[in-house]
């Protein structure tokens, strides 16, 4: 399976970024499992920041990323999005893609992440 992400880049504290996630997986369960984002700062262990249930219906958020982050999915163009409003210098990271490996499942934790993407610079000015 690929993952690819887009939409990373150089933003001043209080913008906005929206995040994509392309999946390529062959057979017809690629979006039948649940995906999420993760962020890695430099020095740091990478963070859970927000999972969708396959179908949408689903989402969770670290504390970190709520009421700023939405997650969404468009399981017909196999593409995973994120949008980031109210951009804090202490969100710049590697943001991850991450696919899951339980079908149905309704949240992903990190033991449960079978694919992973290659990841995008979001950097975020002061």
């Amino acid at each position: 399976a690929q993952l690819v992400e887009a939409g990373g880049g150089l933003v001043p504290a209080g913008g906005s970024l929206r995040l994509s996630c392309t999946v390529s997986l062959s057979g017809d369960t690629s979006m039948m499992r649940p995906m999420g984002w993760f962020r890695q700062a430099s020095g740091k262990e990478r963070e859970f920041v927000a999972d969708i249930s396959w179908d949408g219906e689903n989402t969770n958020f670290a504390d970190s990323a709520k009421g700023r982050f939405a997650i969404s999915r468009d399981n017909g163009k196999q593409t995973l999005y994120l949008q980031m409003d109210s951009l804090k210098p202490d969100d710049t990271a590697v943001y991850y893609c991450a696919l899951g490996r339980v079908l149905y499942d309704t949240s992903l934790p990190s033991d449960h992440v079978e694919y992973w993407g290659r990841g995008t610079q979001v950097t975020v000015s002061s």
